[in-house]
């Protein structure tokens, strides 16, 4: 077993003696240090949150598992700094609902993880405090905004994650990195305690290292939570109509895939069809509108929100400033990032009076036109089946994928996020020595027939883990 291997032993009953959780604590953040997955380790202090809030932790297949946290979501007594300079130094007080529940089944949080400032990118280079590496290939991103949080379980630190999902955030790392990555159904899982970005699309999602554990995440956070009105009776998520054989659409137009993005949407195609499942050819009319209408809306949305970081509550403060407009302007100026900023500047702009009509409005039109034809595509097929991204994890400032052309490439992500269905990105094998990964969308309220499906074509295998990863067993 090497050094590394010795974290598998802390994968049970990581609550236990001071000892353990030190020893955890000194491994994770040596390989950690390779990748910078993490902005805060701290497993003691996790233990201690654990252990105050734990109700059935002997009862839960959770019980004892360190899990890591993307930190936009709030952890008490951990910091929630939202990637920005903005909340530099800042507390969490309080639990957000989805960690209160895992805590209650025995979970324990060892960190929180990196991500893309206040979830905008798809690199998490936009991160003001580090750069995380893929696991695979230390060149390359891991994806975004859950960067962090994919990082963390592909590499073996912990075996599942958080992460928020506006706009393929949980499913396009997953997809880099090899991981599952889940984006549940719109108000399934409460928000409370994530820091709003885009309120209407966003939602508090899972990565981890196969199908079984995401779903047992899942089955712990869902539900209705009295803090979010926008959440709904989790009950409904266990109610499967669909039979096997499933209908399963494929996309009659994948123009612009890479060769080994295409290659694997074709095997993954073929790989259900001799399952004996059905495919069906389809057309998404609106897919050409899904990537403005979903900026237009997603920037309107975050410009609202992010009015409340003024220094004057919480958070950076620009110090020595007489007048209360300088200091709110110097403090915004000197706190948010550029990507941040031109997000804001541009939903300003398509909410400014005279222009609603022609962005804003327009753009929530589209969406009923977007969501109109998801639900009838789902009159005649369970499942959609689709690719992440047009490519794999693709190398630190990459001139071919700059950030307007990331923004492009959300095009088979975003649709998810503007229709509220749920969405599963399962990893499909290696091509050039990285993962591939595709996504399967489901009705809204339909998680468990995603699970039954990818747990199918995965073979109920986990993840192969990225090379070097420290909770390999020996020999492998």
């Amino acid at each position: 077993m090497n050094e590394f291997g010795q974290a598998t032993l802390f994968w049970r009953g990581l609550t236990g003696s001071v000892e353990q959780l030190q020893k955890y604590n000194k491994l994770i953040k040596k390989y950690d240090a390779e990748i910078s997955a993490f902005l805060e380790i701290n497993p003691e202090l996790g233990a201690e949150i654990s252990k105050k809030n734990t109700e059935s932790y002997a009862a839960s297949p959770l019980s004892g598992l360190p899990f890591g946290v993307k930190d936009n979501i709030a952890v008490e007594k951990f910091p929630l700094t939202c990637g920005s300079k903005i909340l530099d130094s800042f507390i969490s007080p309080y639990n957000a609902t989805a960690v209160a529940r895992l805590l209650s089944a025995g979970a324990l949080p060892v960190g929180k993880v990196n991500l893309d400032e206040f979830g905008m990118g798809s690199s998490t280079e936009n991160s003001a405090y580090k750069t995380t590496a893929n696991p695979w290939d230390k060149s390359r991103v891991p994806g975004g905004s859950s960067g962090g949080s994919a990082a963390a379980v592909a590499a073996g630190l912990v075996p599942f994650a958080l992460g928020s999902d506006t706009g393929g955030s949980v499913r396009q790392p997953a997809a880099f990195c090899g991981t599952y990555g889940l984006k549940p159904t719109y108000g399934s899982v409460s928000r409370y305690g994530l820091a709003a970005y885009a309120s209407s699309l966003e939602c508090v999602g899972v990565l981890a290292d196969s199908v079984e554990m995401t779903k047992n995440v899942f089955n712990v956070i869902n539900g209705k939570d009295p803090m979010d009105q926008t959440s709904s009776n989790g009950s409904v998520n266990f109610t499967d109509t669909a039979k096997q054989p499933y209908t399963i659409g494929v996309l009659s137009n994948t123009e612009g895939l890479d060769p080994a993005v295409a290659e694997t949407y074709r095997e993954t195609s073929e790989k259900i069809e001799s399952l004996g499942w059905k495919i069906r050819e389809i057309s998404l009319n609106t897919q050409e509108y899904v990537v403005p209408a979903y900026y237009t809306i997603a920037t309107a949305e975050a410009s609202a929100n992010l009015a409340r970081y003024t220094g004057i509550r919480y958070g950076m403060r620009e110090k020595d400033i007489t007048d209360h407009e300088s200091m709110v302007r110097l403090t915004r100026e000197n706190g948010f990032g550029d990507e941040v900023k031109l997000r804001i500047l541009l939903g300003t702009y398509v909410l400014r009076s005279g222009f609603q009509d022609q962005y804003y409005i327009r753009a929530q039109k589209i969406r009923t036109l977007i969501r109109n034809e998801i639900n009838k595509i789902f009159t005649d097929v369970d499942m959609i089946l689709m690719p992440v991204f047009p490519t794999q994890a693709f190398s630190f400032g990459s001139k071919e994928m700059t950030p307007f052309q990331q923004k492009l490439a959300d095009k088979y992500t975003v649709t998810a996020n503007l229709t509220g269905i749920p969405s599963l990105s399962f990893p499909t094998g290696l091509k050039n020595n990285l993962p591939v990964g595709m996504q399967l969308m489901a009705p809204a309220f339909s998680e468990n027939r995603l699970f039954k499906a990818a747990e199918i074509l995965s073979e109920g295998k986990q993840i192969q883990l990225a090379p070097g990863a420290m909770c390999k067993e020996e020999g492998e």
